[in-house]
């Protein structure tokens, strides 16, 4: 597969080819991770992604549910997109490194709903560098649920 997630305009996020390689290691490691339930590789509705389905007993019972979709491509380009689906609504934000015409390469889309054009921003260079950065600052929103 030479495209990957298409964007709000209905073209490609990153000429690159699919980095399946990745995603396979990527599903590895999360696949024994408490912190999800299920990990699912190319599910019919995204074969270019990787869906992790967060542990509800993350989260207080207003929030049905929360996963994270990654997709990586060959030339490092990347998209991850947190969604959480609570009672009254939902929370979106991504991570992003692509082309794009409405930020720099590196650019986040910020919850609550991930506007366009987002921030521009710097990840780092290390595709593990990037998960851990994601991870911490999911890890963080799931921490306020319970400390306020």
């Amino acid at each position: 597969m030479t495209a990957g997630r298409e964007d709000e305009t209905g073209g490609s996020i990153s000429g690159g080819p699919i980095d399946f390689d990745r995603l396979a290691v990527i599903r590895e490691r999360f696949a024994t991770d408490d912190r999800f339930t299920e990990v699912d590789d190319q599910p019919g509705f995204a074969p270019e992604r990787l869906v992790c389905q967060y542990n509800r007993q993350l989260y207080p019972e207003r929030v049905r549910s929360a996963r994270l979709e990654i997709v990586w491509f060959e030339n490092g380009d990347f998209s991850l997109h947190y969604h959480e689906t609570h009672e009254t609504g939902a929370f979106d934000h991504r991570w992003d490194r692509h082309p794009s015409g409405h930020n720099t390469r590196d650019h986040i889309h910020p919850g609550p709903d991930a506007p366009t054009p987002g921030d521009d921003t710097t990840h780092p260079t290390d595709w593990r560098d990037v998960l851990s950065t994601v991870l911490s600052e999911i890890e963080a929103r799931q921490r306020g649920f319970w400390t306020r």
